[in-house]
Parts: C-alpha cells; structure tokens; sequence
C-alpha cells in the first residue's frame, strides 16, 4: 500500500500519453488554414457538373465560378458565403483527409473524368503553403487509402445540394 502514491502519478502519466494520439493522420483546420472540396465531371450539362467549396476553420463558402479544373494550376476564383447550416453539414471533412495525400508528388491521382466518370478537385493550404490534387472518381484508379475520403467528399457535396 506504500506504493499507491506512486501508482496514481504512473496512471495520470500512461493517461496523458495514450491521450497524444501520434497514429492520427486527420488534419485541422486553423484560422489562416482552408480545404477546398468538389467534383468535375466534363460530359455532362447542369450547374451541378463542377462543384467546389472552401471549407475554413468557421465557415464554408462556394466557388462562384464553376469552369474545369485546370491541371497545372489551382482554382483561382470568388467565393460566396454559405449558411451556417450548410458548415454544420460539412465541418468534419478535415477528419476524413488522407494526411498520405500530402506525400504524393502528383497532382494527378489516376485518370480523372477521363471515361466521364469525374474526378474529384482537392485543395489544402496549411500555414501558407497551397497543395492541389485532381483525384479519378474510379476507385480501381486510384490508391485504396483515398477510397474512404472519396466517398466522404461525394457525401458532403450530396448534403451541401441537398
């Protein structure tokens, strides 16, 4: 029984490590951080055939323009602020992103839109620092650890359109 004060700092100690999660590979949204989110699909008429929207730390705005995505540079446009409702919906998309997304060296993952299947558009800057990624909507396209988060980003536009 002497030693049950050394037991409780032990057990604060494993507490507080376990609590450090090191295997979470989500990102978070600062207030200088955004992710943007949409889908392309090129054969296909309606403003609902690009969408994109900009997901920040408080607030999801859309992408007025709705042109194809270029592959050598990112989306470049205005924005219109959505309700807060519409961010509800939204807000926990970062906890879906692949953090092996920021690793990979092309900005092209498989074949986007190329059987008129679409592609999805994804955009995140962290401190400063602006990454873009045209993702196939082909699943045999691409690599198994984007599949949840294609699925996630395909459920979020659905929502946000409701």
């Amino acid at each position: 029984m002497e030693n049950r004060h050394l037991f409780y700092p032990l057990i604060l100690a494993l507490s507080l490590v376990a609590a450090c999660n090191k295997d979470d590979d989500t990102i978070h949204l600062s207030d200088t951080d955004y992710l943007v989110f949409g889908h392309f699909y090129g054969e296909c008429l309606g403003e609902s055939c690009i969408e994109n929207y900009r997901l920040e730390s408080n607030r999801i705005l859309e992408l007025t323009d709705d042109s194809y995505p270029n592959k050598s540079i990112n989306y470049n446009g205005n924005y219109a602020l959505l309700p807060d409702s519409i961010f509800t919906l939204v807000k926990d998309l970062p906890n879906y992103f692949p953090q092996k997304l920021i690793d990979e060296h092309d900005t092209i993952i498989g074949q986007p839109d190329a059987g008129d299947w679409g592609g999805i558009y994804i955009e995140y800057n962290r401190d400063g620092v602006q990454r873009f990624w045209l993702i196939d909507q082909m699943k045999s396209n691409v690599p198994e650890y984007l599949f949840d988060f294609i699925d996630k980003v395909n459920e979020k536009i659905a929502l946000i359109n409701g």
